[in-house]
């Protein structure tokens, strides 16, 4: 390892270190907090192995006096000698407790520590996550409640189809992030640390310790965990269960799904020839360096390129699960100081910059009018083909005329120019046999044929409410 700590912008730095994610997510994954965590854990083994007579309370009160003299120099220079991470960090906490100093990680192996602390993090870096999708989940349901009844035309097979509204295409998304942060939720409570149980898993240098005394090595676990406040898992090998570290995984790729959805909607929404949706544009923001009229979505671009990062991660945790020889091979150990910090960081980034998209989204009624006038009378004649078969017309027969008049009016409106089809509906002498003609181009208003999808936007702006005020 180089010992060279000193970081600047004349060396790669990752840009997660500066330029995605927050300080307190970067805090959470950072040496200094990860030593610190490391220092309590030995500190609730300490106590635990007090209660059985194998450390003296002077010792415990000698690790705790310490417990915050961090220092990651001192613990690099040992590092380079021995080539070890965690003896090094465990020589640099004992050389600053000379009564305490020899009994830290009495019986443990690196993984006792370094796998509880992991599983630390990775709660505390869900609230994180948590907290912040339920932000944008607030942010959503604003914005479906004010579009639930402005309706615009919804797209099939990125074609034309049928007329949905704002809010309800809004409501697909927020309904997806609300099953994730139910999944993250759920998931962050079942996060097990490996406990202490050795190096591979069978607790046999716990059970030595304990020889003699009235404790089982199944309970000094136990009363560490619940100092650390943290479960464990029943059975580990020299790691806990790396599966775990895939569903994370997976959870974090899943909100990174929806939210990669929504942003390549908004793409599609903010370009020219559909036109109905923007990003929200500074008034001295910069679009392009060679072409001064662009506004390039470039919000909701990082975001479709950071989800595609974190979906990649996945993968690597799966085979850190499947390829995991035996009790415990190395082979996961560098890609996790990695993958997991990453992960959260992308996934903190596309929810920060989602939220920000959805407050300051602009929808132009203009450019949604003009695609409703343009395609909502084809989907319209739906609801004409239905009102003439109550009023008695033959289904098969309407449907042809329809069928004929939307074909001749559809070169029309390829070449730019005025829908005529209500026109040529509302002057057909075999529709007008069974409905008036002002009927008729009542039934072909595009605007008034949502559905409910209105109704349904505003059970999804429910559901969130109910599960952020539980």
């Amino acid at each position: 390892m180089d010992t060279d700590s000193s970081f600047d912008h004349h060396s790669f730095i990752s840009p997660f270190t500066w330029r995605y994610g927050s300080d307190k997510m970067r805090g959470v994954w950072s040496e200094y907090h990860k030593r610190s965590i490391l220092r309590r854990i030995w500190i609730a083994l300490a106590k635990a192995e007090r209660t059985v007579g194998l450390v003296s309370d002077a010792q415990v009160a000698d690790l705790e006096a310490h417990k915050d003299d961090i220092d990651i120099e001192r613990a690099s220079q040992i590092e380079a000698e021995i080539h070890h991470d965690l003896m090094a960090e465990i020589r640099t906490y004992a050389e600053q407790c000379p009564v305490g100093g020899s009994i830290i990680h009495l019986g443990a192996t690196s993984m006792d520590v370094l796998d509880n602390m992991d599983v630390i993090r990775q709660r505390e870096a869900l609230t994180m996550i948590i907290a912040q999708a339920k932000d944008v989940l607030q942010d959503l349901a604003k914005r479906i409640e004010e579009t639930a009844d402005t309706p615009c035309m919804a797209f099939t097979h990125i074609q034309p189809a049928e007329p949905t509204t704002i809010g309800y295409r809004l409501a697909q998304t927020a309904q997806d992030l609300l099953d994730d942060v139910e999944d993250l939720s759920r998931l962050q409570t079942t996060l097990r640390g490996k406990g202490l149980k050795g190096a591979v898993g069978t607790s046999a240098s716990y059970q030595a310790l304990l020889e003699g005394s009235e404790t089982s090595s199944i309970e000094l676990e136990a009363e560490v965990m619940r100092e650390l406040g943290i479960p464990s898992f029943v059975a580990a090998t020299q790691v806990y269960p790396r599966k775990q570290d895939w569903r994370l995984g997976s959870a974090l790729a899943g909100v990174c799904a929806t939210i990669a959805k929504f942003a390549l909607d908004f793409r599609l929404m903010q370009s020219p020839p559909i036109g109905e949706w923007s990003e929200p544009f500074g008034s001295k923001q910069v679009g392009s360096s060679a072409m001064p009229f662009k506004r390039n979505p470039i919000n909701a671009e990082k975001i479709d390129s950071l989800c595609r990062f974190a979906s990649a991660q996945v993968d690597v945790l799966w085979h850190n699960a499947a390829d995991t020889i035996l009790e415990r091979t190395l082979d996961d150990s560098a890609n996790r100081r990695i993958v997991l910090p990453e992960l959260f960081l992308a996934a903190e980034e596309v929810l920060k910059t989602a939220g920000k998209l959805v407050r300051g989204m602009v929808f132009h009624e203009v450019g949604i009018q003009n695609n409703l006038s343009r395609y909502g009378l084809f989907a319209a004649s739906e609801r004409l083909l239905m009102e003439l078969g109550r009023r008695g017309a033959d289904r098969q027969e309407m449907h042809e005329v329809i069928r004929e008049h939307s074909l001749q009016a559809w070169p029309r409106v390829q070449q730019g120019l005025q829908n005529p089809l209500a026109e040529m509906l509302g002057n057909d002498a075999r529709i007008l046999s069974f409905i008036p003609q002002a009927e008729i181009l009542e039934l072909l208003d595009a605007s008034e044929y949502v559905g409910d999808a209105p109704v349904r936007s505003r059970m999804v702006v429910d559901a969130i409410k109910v599960a952020l005020h539980e």
